[in-house]
């Protein structure tokens, strides 16, 4: 901060960097502690009344559009943690007089100046980061010269109403327009008469986009000031992003993410931010982070998250403005996501490119009746293609624990096993092996996700479905319910609790209704005992996080069968989840554009 008195006014210049969380904060703070009696900002004086309305419609957002002589066409952002925004807040609920000072000047050129990590302000504090950033001196164009004369001359001019005037400006300028108010600097000539501008407001689609900072950053920030909680730390922003955007994940897919994701992520957008010479990662390189500790579904739920602003109005009192990068001249870096909805592209601060998108938010999930529903072809394919694995894999288990190893004596049986024969090498004799051929097949496949016994169902629909061909099994399970997360019209994403397989199919009574199994103590052992009593083959295989209980043992042992338990973590994390997310249809039809919606997974097994 650089104080001057001049003719009985004391002067606080406030420098600031433009849209950034912890500048609006320090202005925030630094305001309510200097209680002065005037503020002045560095905005054109011709937008003035303008900006005026605009801070009166905070939160909700503002675009001020007027267009230039040669016939550009010039958009100003009113968002809350702009601190320059923030001090014309500030002044207009403190009820104090505000005056915008900068010179209304066309054709000013874009700027990339170097400055210190904002962050930095909060770690440091305000006073230490602006002492060390203007040890600086930055560089100063003709166009600079104009308007920090125009200020200085300005500012002057309020010397001798205000004993106390707090001045909001650019760090860049600070120094240099503190130097001109020791001086006299000359009327400016410029216009100063009000703009033909207009005052518009930024929707929902175009503030994902533009927004200087996220827009879960500013909602955070907007709540936190009405509840006298500033400052906020970023990084426990960021934390409370990926929290959000976590649960946003759990709700679609029903899973969670593990210790060691967690500490990927972090790990990750901490090194993508020291590379490019930030302490703290933004907004891109979070969403790079999700994409590498958990793939693009994570991504896409940090990005749909982090870019929601929560006080978009239903009906805005103004005409919507929509912007884009390239209307604010800012460039922006794009990242290919291949998410299991559909294809996305995404960029920084982009809306994603969607082939069908909805008309207004939540129109398929109204449309969703679901009084008839089916699969998805090629997701049926993939499950069966799993269940068929699954059936080897169990069968050379079986194999593998009815193997025997023994010293060669009369014969060679299977060949000799030269593990044994190494270990034992000091006896001096061979060992050979014995594989008896395991006989028989599994009949029915069982895999359990979650058990889902606890007081909260999450996996309340239950629906035994038979095979449409002979190729299909007949199937049970129980699921997240249709229409709670729809992606398309008359298209609903599930998520498996459990199911169960069997073969041949169109053999299966309606699992859930059939009193035979309600001595059952739960779904997943009722699937159990389902895929035992309809199993046309010796061997019944259980897939789950633990082994199957004494009942169920009991049960397949008084049919003549017999249980394969595989424990659930021995197969990939990557297969598990293609497999237990499925998509239900509104009718046959819908299996015409289906795959419009569903992007398909090259790597199922």
């Amino acid at each position: 901060m650089i104080r001057l008195h001049l003719k009985g006014t004391e002067y606080f210049i406030l420098p600031v960097l433009h849209g950034r969380l912890e500048f609006a904060q320090a202005v925030y703070h630094l305001l309510r502690s200097l209680r002065p009696d005037a503020v002045a900002v560095e905005y054109p004086s011709s937008l003035e009344e303008l900006l005026r309305r605009a801070v009166r419609r905070l939160p909700r957002l503002s675009v001020i559009s007027y267009t230039e002589r040669d016939g550009t066409q010039v958009y100003l952002l009113v968002e809350p943690v702009e601190p320059m925004i923030e001090a014309l807040r500030w002044a207009e609920e403190e009820k104090i007089p505000s005056f915008c000072v900068d010179l209304d000047l066309e054709g000013y050129p874009e700027k990339n100046e170097a400055f210190p990590d904002p962050y930095l302000v909060y770690r440091l504090g305000y006073e230490r980061y602006v002492r060390e950033a203007l040890q600086v001196e930055y560089p100063e164009t003709p166009q600079d010269r104009q308007r920090e004369m125009a200020m200085a001359y300005r500012l002057k001019k309020l010397a001798g109403r205000f004993s106390r005037v707090a001045v909001v400006m650019g760090l860049a300028h600070a120094l240099r327009v503190a130097r001109w108010l020791k001086e006299d600097p000359p009327c400016p000539l410029a216009r100063t008469a009000p703009r033909k501008a207009g005052l518009f407001h930024l929707p929902l689609d175009s503030a994902r986009e533009v927004l200087s900072e996220p827009g879960f950053f500013q909602g955070l920030y907007e709540k936190a000031r009405r509840e006298g909680r500033l400052p906020l730390d970023r990084l426990s922003l960021q934390e409370e992003l990926l929290l959000r955007a976590e649960e946003a994940f759990r709700r679609e897919f029903r899973e969670n993410l593990t210790p060691r994701q967690k500490h990927i992520f972090r790990q990750f957008a901490r090194n993508q931010a020291l590379i490019s010479g930030a302490l703290t990662p933004d907004l891109y390189q979070l969403i790079l982070a999700a994409r590498g500790a958990a793939g693009d579904d994570l991504a896409w739920h940090l990005w749909e998250v982090g870019t929601r602003y929560p006080f978009e109005p239903e009906t805005p009192d103004l005409v919507p403005l929509s912007l884009r990068l390239e209307d604010l001249s800012r460039s922006g870096r794009r990242i290919r996501f291949l998410k299991r909805m559909k294809p996305l592209h995404l960029r920084r601060r982009l809306m994603p490119l969607k082939r069908r998108p909805e008309r207004r938010p939540g129109e398929f999930r109204q449309s969703w009746k679901g009084e008839y529903v089916c699969s998805f072809p090629p997701e049926d394919i993939v499950i069966e293609n799993f269940g068929r694995e699954v059936m080897r894999r169990a069968l050379r288990v079986l194999s593998e624990e009815l193997r025997r190893v023994e010293p060669f004596v009369a014969s060679m049986k299977d060949g000799p096993d030269l593990r044994e024969t190494i270990r034992h090498w000091h006896e001096g004799r061979i060992y050979v092996r014995e594989e008896p051929v395991v006989s028989g097949r599994a009949g029915s496949v069982v895999v359990i996700f979650e058990e889902d016994e606890g007081p909260r169902e999450e996996y309340p629909w239950k629906l035994t479905w038979h095979g449409e061909h002979e190729e299909e099994s007949d199937m049970a399970f129980y699921a997240t319910p249709p229409g709670e997360v729809v992606i398309g019209p008359g298209i609903s994403r599930c998520v498996y609790g459990g199911f169960m397989l069997t073969y041949p199919p169109m053999r299966v009574y309606d699992v859930w209704s059939d009193p035979y199994f309600d001595f059952a103590r739960g779904k997943a052992e009722r699937l159990l005992l389902a895929g035992i009593d309809y199993s046309l083959e010796r061997y019944v295989v259980y897939v789950a996080r633990r082994p199957p209980s004494a009942l169920a043992k009991t049960f397949a042992a008084r049919q003549g069968k017999k249980l394969i338990y595989l424990p659930l973590g021995s197969f990939s994390p990557q297969v598990l989840r293609r497999i237990r997310v499925f998509h239900v249809l509104e009718g046959h039809h819908v299996r015409a554009y289906a795959h419009e919606f569903i992007q398909p997974e090259p790597h199922r097994r």
